[in-house]
């Protein structure tokens, strides 16, 4: 969904590179809005789900108190490592199209571009990752190298003069990279921490995703204000 609303973007700068900031990106809402719309009503007619003939008559899976999760300690240690990951990918990419325009003066399809890159690059990556058995070394290696090449990248980008604005490109790369080591690995530490306790898993999901979301919204609102 992600690559198909950059994919989007670049056509409309590339084809309307003419008109106004504003109405490209009007453009763009209009798009994404109505080909999502599509997709959603081809799902709700589509999809059948079938019925349940016998209930269940399995009694040793007991319903687990919200509570049980905050007795664990790795509970905390997940969230954390969780939160931090989205924090990286999520806040990185908000402020991505501003670096690679005002601070790079790339062209302004790189808006697209760039983000294009980082997304084809996570793809790619995930999916070499996904027949990997994880064990615990296994997850915090390559979550160690996912977090050290993001280290690395960023200060390749700090450091990045404008007039070497192209070799943002290789950095894109890079950065794909570096998100799907680290998302996949923080996901897996997830399954990790349920386990076998299915009825508990939908608590730890959301609340993993709720502190995802107030976190970034957090740091997005502090940077806006600084920056403001």
């Amino acid at each position: 969904a992600n690559l198909s609303l950059y994919g989007i973007a670049l056509l409309i700068f590339t084809l309307m590179h003419s008109v106004s900031v504003l109405v490209q990106y009007r453009w763009i809402a209009y798009t994404a809005i109505s080909i999502g719309c599509c997709f959603v009503v081809a799902f709700l007619i589509g999809t059948k789900e079938p019925g349940l003939n016998q209930p269940s008559q399995d009694k040793s899976l007991s319903r687990i108190s919200w509570a049980h999760w905050f007795k664990k300690v790795l509970y905390y240690q997940v969230a954390l490592v969780y939160m931090c990951t989205r924090l990286v990918t999520n806040v990185s990419q908000a402020f991505l199209a501003f670096y690679v325009i005002n601070d790079l003066g790339m062209h302004q399809s790189s808006k697209a571009l760039v983000p294009a890159i980082i997304y084809v690059c996570s793809l790619v990556v995930s999916v070499m990752l996904q027949e990997t058995r994880w064990s615990g070394w296994r997850l915090k290696n390559y979550f160690s190298a996912g977090a050290m090449i993001w280290i690395l990248s960023g200060i390749g980008i700090v450091l990045l003069p404008s007039r070497m604005h192209n070799f943002m490109y290789v950095l894109s790369i890079t950065i794909g990279a570096a998100n799907a080591l680290m998302t996949v690995t923080s996901i897996s530490m997830e399954g990790v921490l349920v386990g076998e306790d299915l009825n508990g898993c939908a608590f730890v999901y959301g609340s993993l995703s709720f502190i995802d979301k107030v976190s970034c919204g957090i740091a997005l609102y502090i940077l806006e204000s600084y920056q403001g």
